[in-house]
């Protein structure tokens, strides 16, 4: 098993068990649903990745962000978005707000994997 850990940032209780299901077989994965928790399980895990929802309860993903950039442990953390919402419009907002890849929901596996790979290496299955 690798020991990377992956931080997934969704108030999607759903999503948050199809990430589960998909990722627990190669990483040890981590929620939070809202920026607070997000913010605080970062701290407290220091995660080699975040998956970041935009759509978040009370503050949304781009606060999240701003407080990882902020933060001098989480800001060279790279975050993927997974979104919902209009790539046309928010993809290069997420970009420059420091995340490293916007990828659209309903996310597609393989290229969800190929995204993470290319941030925190790829996963040795022998």
């Amino acid at each position: 098993m690798n020991d990377r850990k992956i931080l997934i940032v969704e108030d999607d209780l759903d999503l948050n068990l199809g990430y589960e299901v998909f990722l627990k077989v190669h990483h040890t994965v981590f929620f939070a649903v809202d920026v607070q928790s997000a913010v605080s399980e970062a701290i407290r895990v220091q995660p080699d990745l975040i998956i970041l929802d935009l759509g978040l309860p009370g503050e949304d993903g781009y606060v999240a962000l701003e407080r990882f950039q902020e933060n001098p442990s989480l800001s060279t953390v790279p975050v993927i978005v997974v979104s919902g919402r209009d790539p046309a419009t928010h993809k290069n907002r997420a970009l420059k707000a420091g995340a490293k890849a916007f990828i659209q929901k309903p996310w597609n596996s393989a290229a969800l994997l190929s995204t993470i790979d290319q941030y925190i290496g790829s996963v040795d299955c022998t």
